[in-house]
């Protein structure tokens, strides 16, 4: 197989581009050093707190349900207010001979006494006129005096702080629809103007009525209101006031319960995305600061920490950085054995070049002159073949990363290079009878490759094989499937390959040529190259003797996914 000398598109980059871009590399982004709280923890943080934050401010609105605590406790204080009426229209009241009904203030009085004892509602009583007739907080005692009924609020706790604390906090969230529109509460005055309360108007009309009051100090106030008749006949009014506190009281409740589920999920979320934050941004800052110190570092003391065991995305990164690490180090070192090898084999015909270089001046005889001069031209031309196909493999690894594969059929590709050998129908040096390629290939056998580089893996071992068959010999070219693999065999009848060499042939520059071939005529890189070809297709190939022990040729066997 003959190898080209290729040649790169574009000169070099320019010194200063180059510079530039060393320098950009060196003061890049470096690692962050060690902090103790790293920026994915307060992410995690923010967003869980956030979410719980978007629940308890939720919870907090509570709206719909304190309209409904609103809305039962008024239907509620007004079904009061008409047992009230009832109570004292039946007790409350005195008649005269013709059948005329009035209010009674004793025992108006007495009837309040009763409900207040039972209620703890204040209760007010008016005449027709709305003229005030009696109230719940001052009653008469049994001395004729005054008693104050009011009640004394409860002492305070520090449970009754705490609840003061969350009711100023959750006056902030407080939204309950048309809290902001409702009228004004003036106060309990008795010489307030009957229409201060439309309830009042409405019951000496004759009918039930209650509203919500908002009073000076921001609390809702409820009041109702109903007739007291008698016959018909509208003798008075009833009035209850009833404090919002009850339902406040209840909101905070709730709301009390809800802070303390909050606290209680507040730390459970903190101390969860703690956790996880440790759990994951703490191996992926190690992976990075390993990788940092790989990265800076000239020696190979720095490994990637192994998360494997962990068996999940943190572990399958870093198998993989670990991979990538040991997959660099071997190219690395490959890098530095191919200068080596490069170095060796470009030495000997450079020592051989100066050599004959230096005698050639001092020989005076033409016929050694001329032979010295051939020397110095076979050196130079080993040298250029070596040169170029040691180009083409350095380049190969690089084309080979960039390049996609594709499917190939097989059976077009070796017959083509079948045609090729027979077309040039030339026998080896010596030989006066050319080898014949017999080829075996069922149709539609298709792997996954780069046809160019299968058809260079391949024009290779046929080449190789022919090199070795006696004159008048036949190569055996043949393919099957297997699995899935397709399987290509290349077969010669030649002397066959040493048993301690089969592996050794695919090294580089190795060369075990046929007895009689001029020395320097092949680099021996061509079978590494076709390993290195079929090896990064995901294929494999190997070489073996056929006949075991009585040796009667080599074959060559390549394994190559299907597509």
């Amino acid at each position: 197989m003959v190898l080209t000398a290729g040649r790169r598109e574009g000169g070099p980059a320019p010194l200063a581009s180059k510079a530039e871009g060393e320098e950009r590399l060196r003061v890049g982004r470096r690692i962050r050093p060690f902090m103790r709280i790293s920026p994915l923890t307060l992410r995690i943080l923010a967003v869980n707190m956030l979410a719980l934050a978007i629940l308890v401010v939720g919870l907090l609105y509570l709206g719909q349900y304190q309209d409904n605590l609103i809305r039962s406790h008024l239907e509620a204080l007004k079904g009061d207010s008409r047992v009230f009426a009832g109570m004292v229209a039946e007790g409350g009241t005195v008649g005269d001979l013709n059948g005329q009904y009035a209010l009674s203030p004793r025992q108006a009085r007495s009837v309040i006494r009763r409900w207040v004892d039972a209620t703890e509602v204040r209760t007010r009583l008016f005449d027709p006129q709305g003229a005030f007739f009696a109230d719940s907080q001052t009653l008469d005692g049994p001395s004729g005096t005054n008693i104050d009924w009011r009640f004394l609020p409860p002492p305070h706790s520090f449970n009754t702080r705490i609840e003061g604390v969350i009711d100023r906090l959750s006056h902030q969230f407080d939204t309950w629809p048309g809290r902001s529109t409702l009228p004004k509460y003036e106060g309990d005055d008795r010489t307030a103007p009957l229409a201060a309360n439309p309830d009042l108007i409405k019951a000496l009309q004759g009918e039930v009525s209650g509203r919500v009051w908002l009073d000076g100090d921001g609390h809702l106030r409820l009041t109702a209101a109903a007739p007291v008749q008698r016959l018909k006949l509208v003798l008075g009014a009833v009035l209850l006031n009833g404090d919002g506190q009850v339902i406040e009281d209840a909101i905070r409740s709730t709301q009390l319960d809800i802070a303390k589920a909050f606290a209680g999920a507040l730390a459970i979320t903190v101390l969860l995305s703690l956790y996880l934050a440790g759990a994951i941004g703490r191996p992926i800052r190690r992976l990075a600061q390993a990788a940092e110190r790989l990265r800076m570092g000239t020696g190979r003391e720095d490994e990637i920490p192994d998360f494997t065991s962990r068996r999940d995305e943190i572990g399958e990164l870093s198998l993989a950085l670990r991979e990538m690490t040991a997959a660099l180090r071997n190219r690395m070192d490959a890098i530095e054995q191919f200068a080596a090898d490069v170095a060796h084999e470009l030495k000997n015909p450079l020592s051989s070049l100066a050599s004959a270089v230096e005698t050639v001046g001092r020989v005076k005889d033409p016929v050694q002159q001329e032979r010295l001069l051939g020397i110095i031209r076979e050196d130079v031309t080993r040298l250029d073949r070596l040169i170029s196909d040691i180009s083409n493999a350095s380049r190969l690894d690089a084309e080979l990363s960039r390049a996609e594969s594709h499917p190939v059929d097989l059976g077009t590709l070796l017959s083509t290079l079948a045609e090729i050998h027979r077309s040039i129908d030339e026998a080896r040096p010596g030989f006066s009878q050319p080898v014949d390629i017999v080829l075996d290939v069922p149709n539609g056998l298709v792997a996954r490759g780069m046809e160019s580089r299968l058809g260079q893996v391949f024009q290779n071992l046929i080449a190789n094989a022919v090199s070795f068959s006696p004159p008048g010999g036949a190569v055996r070219v043949s393919a099957v499937r297997q699995g899935g693999n397709a399987v290509v065999t290349v077969e010669d009848r030649g002397p066959g390959i040493p048993p301690a060499k089969l592996d050794a042939i695919f090294d580089r520059f190795y060369s075990e040529r046929p007895s009689g071939e001029a020395f320097g005529t092949h680099s021996g890189l061509g079978l590494s190259i076709a390993k290195q070809i079929v090896e990064t297709l995901g294929g494999r190939i190997y070489a073996e003797n056929v006949g075991g022990a009585a040796v009667i040729g080599a074959r060559f066997v390549v394994q190559l996914p299907l597509a």
